[in-house]
């Protein structure tokens, strides 16, 4: 089974497009004739080429310019979104000499750490009621870069807090080195931590769903974010099994 996704549009002033879809305004194919599959941890090889090219559009730009705190978020639960932003970072640890920090902001329902067969041990939630540096909790996974700060224990107590200046400040102490950020949140349907966190990012990256996400409520959740002053950086369609062709590639 394959979970191949694709970054949809140019959805902010950069070109950041997988395959060949652009368009000027976020537009969302209707739900497609594809099964739903569930999360894997082994890519096919168009999965691996589709996230490397995520990763140099999007992380890997020539200057300064490239984004270095990167806020993911899905429009629905079930998308995908710890599962494409664990890939995403692997990816670019291979890529980056600097460190790559995960990040669990997804307080209601944590799952970055099962994305690499990991317990959810002290993390974000606990640098938080202590006041300790996050650094202090983060683990080194499977390269010598490639770093998690997990959710840390009793996190759904601390939902609301992430929009605090304490939280971006973490954030901020974590990419203070030149170092990147990836930051995980709950889908944007049910909580306002993506649009708290972007606020302080470089932008934000929603994850949409083949075969569920809709049109008009995503283009609705773009519109939201934007005004929030939050600038978002694409939408990657997950969870397809087959090159969309181009004539539904042309309507969208």
């Amino acid at each position: 089974m394959s979970r191949n996704f694709e970054l949809l549009q140019n959805l902010g002033k950069d070109q950041l497009v997988v395959d060949t879809v652009a368009a000027p305004e976020l537009e969302v194919a209707e739900p497609l004739p594809v099964p739903v599959m569930e999360p894997q941890l082994k890519l096919e090889p168009m999965e691996h080429e589709q996230i490397t090219k995520l990763v140099q559009r999007v992380f890997l730009l020539p200057g300064s310019e490239s984004p270095r705190l990167v806020v993911f978020t899905a429009s629905e639960s079930g998308n995908g979104c710890s599962w494409i932003c664990a890939r995403v970072a692997e990816t670019l640890a291979a890529q980056v000499t600097t460190n790559v920090y995960l990040v669990d902001a997804n307080l209601r329902n944590p799952g970055l750490h099962r994305q690499f067969a990991s317990d959810n041990q002290e993390g974000l939630v606990d640098a938080l009621r202590r006041g300790d540096s996050a650094r202090s909790y983060v683990r080194q996974l499977s390269r010598p870069n490639l770093w998690l700060l997990s959710a840390g224990t009793s996190p759904e107590t601390f939902d609301t807090s992430l929009g605090s200046g304490r939280v971006r400040q973490m954030l901020a102490e974590l990419r203070s080195a030149g170092d990147y950020v990836l930051v995980d949140t709950p889908s944007i349907n049910i909580s306002n931590a993506a649009a708290a966190l972007g606020a302080g990012s470089d932008g934000v990256i929603m994850v949409l769903k083949a075969n569920s996400s809709r049109r008009e409520p995503s283009r609705k959740i773009v519109q939201d974010l934007r005004a929030a002053k939050v600038r978002v950086l694409g939408a990657v369609l997950n969870q397809r099994t087959f090159p969309i062709p181009e004539s539904i590639y042309n309507r969208l």
